[in-house]
C-alpha cells in the first residue's frame, strides 16, 4: 500500500510526497520490461527472444524512465482518492529515490482547483445600457462607403460596357449599371442586391440596428459579470492568470494581423516589450479569471448542467468537417461543455438580476 503526505501551499499549490513499496511497483516493472523486450535485439538471439536479465541490462535507465513515466501518474491518482483535491494543471514530478527491488519515492506538485466563495448573487444589480438609435446619417455613411468601393471596382465605359459589383466578384447580375452615376442611385442599389436605393437604406439601417442590439446585450452581460467579480473571493492560482494572459495575447495577435502587422512591429511601435504588455494586462487578467471562477461557482450552486445530448446537438451544428472532427476528442468536448454551462448560467443570472 502506498504512503502519502499532502502539503498545501499558497495559491492553491499542493505537494504530494508518495512512497510506493516495491511489491506494488514490481508488476508494472515486469510488464514494461516484457513490452520493451519485444523490440530489443541482442547478438546471438532472435529479436524478442533474449533472456530477460540480459534485456534488462541492455535497457538500463530507459526501462526505469519508462516505468516511472507510466506509473507515477497512476500512483498520484490513487494518492488523491478520498481527498478534495482536483488538479487543474499537469502535475510536475520530482524523483526523490528509487532503485529496483526497493521502494519508490517521488513528489508531485499540482495546482488544486481553488476554493471560490460567491456572495449573494441573487440580489446584485446591473444596468442595461441605453440603446442609441441608428440615425439616417449613419446608414447613409455606410451607403456612401459601399458606393466608393463599388466605383473603384468597376471598369470604365471605354473598357467595354458596364459590370456591376456582383459581377466584379464573380456573381452574374441581371442589372447592368451605368458607370456615370455621381452618387448612389437605384441602379447601384440593385447591384447591391436591393430593389431600390430606399430599400437598400432600409436594409442597411436594419442591419446596423441589429448590430447595436447585439453589442448592447454584450455590454449588459459584461455589467452582470462585473458585479459577479465584485462578490467573488478566491486566491487566484498563477497558472490560471498565465492562461488568461496567453488568451489575451492570442487576441492581440489576431487584431494586429488584421492590421497587416507582425506582433514585434506592433510592440516596437508602442515602445513596449511583451513582458511590459503582460504586466499592464495582469490586473485585468485577474479580474477575468475571478469573473470566470465566480460564474462557474454559481453554476455549481444552481446545479446548472449540460447533458450529453445537448453537447452533441451543439457539435452537430458545426459545418466545417475538419473542425467538427476535433470534437471527437475528449478535451475539446470538455471545453465546449464548460462554455455552454457558463452561457446558460449567465442567462439564468439575467433573469435574476434587477436593474
Amino acid at each position: 500500500m502506498i504512503q502519502k503526505n499532502i502539503t498545501t501551499q499558497p495559491k492553491s499549490i499542493v505537494e504530494v510526497t508518495i512512497t510506493v513499496p516495491w511489491v506494488d511497483l514490481q508488476p508494472n516493472w515486469d510488464q514494461t520490461l516484457q513490452r520493451m523486450a519485444a523490440d530489443v535485439e541482442l547478438s546471438g538471439f532472435r529479436k524478442g527472444q533474449a533472456p530477460m536479465s540480459l534485456v534488462e541490462q541492455q535497457l538500463g535507465s530507459r526501462l526505469q524512465d519508462e516505468v516511472l513515466k507510466t506509473t507515477m501518474p497512476n500512483f498520484l491518482i490513487e494518492a488523491l482518492k478520498g481527498t478534495d483535491i482536483i488538479p487543474i494543471d499537469y502535475p510536475q514530478y520530482q524523483l526523490i529515490s528509487f532503485t529496483k527491488d526497493n521502494q519508490l519515492q517521488f513528489k508531485a506538485t499540482v495546482t488544486n482547483r481553488p476554493k471560490v466563495t460567491v456572495g449573494n448573487y441573487k440580489v446584485i444589480k446591473a444596468t442595461r445600457p441605453d440603446i442609441k438609435p441608428v440615425t439616417d446619417e449613419e446608414a447613409q455613411k455606410v451607403i456612401d462607403d459601399l458606393f466608393k468601393r463599388w466605383k473603384v471596382r468597376q471598369p470604365s465605359a471605354s473598357q467595354g460596357g458596364s459590370i456591376n459589383f456582383q459581377q466584379s466578384v464573380g456573381q452574374p447580375s441581371a442589372n447592368p449599371v451605368s458607370q456615370d452615376a455621381a452618387a448612389p442611385d437605384d441602379e447601384f442599389a440593385k447591384a447591391m442586391g436591393a430593389i431600390s436605393l430606399t430599400d437598400l437604406k432600409t436594409k442597411i439601417k436594419k442591419d446596423l440596428e441589429a448590430n447595436v442590439t447585439y453589442n448592447n446585450e454584450l455590454d449588459y452581460e459584461e455589467n452582470i459579470l462585473q458585479e459577479v467579480e465584485k462578490i467573488t473571493t478566491v486566491e487566484l492560482p498563477d497558472i490560471l492568470i498565465q492562461d488568461e494572459l496567453n488568451r489575451m495575447l492570442v487576441s492581440l495577435q489576431r487584431r494586429v494581423a488584421d492590421m497587416g502587422l507582425l506582433l514585434e512591429d506592433y510592440l516596437k511601435g508602442q515602445g513596449k516589450t511583451l513582458e511590459q504588455i503582460k504586466n499592464e494586462w495582469k490586473p485585468q487578467a485577474e479580474k477575468n479569471v475571478r469573473m470566470e471562477l465566480g460564474l462557474a461557482e454559481i453554476a455549481r450552486m444552481e446545479n446548472v448542467s449540460i447533458s450529453d445530448a445537448e453537447l452533441q446537438a451543439e457539435v452537430d451544428k458545426i459545418q466545417d468537417a475538419r473542425v467538427k472532427k476535433q470534437f471527437e476528442a475528449q478535451e475539446p468536448r470538455l471545453h465546449l461543455r464548460h462554455a455552454l454551462r457558463q452561457t446558460r448560467t449567465l442567462d439564468l443570472l439575467k433573469k435574476m438580476v434587477g436593474v
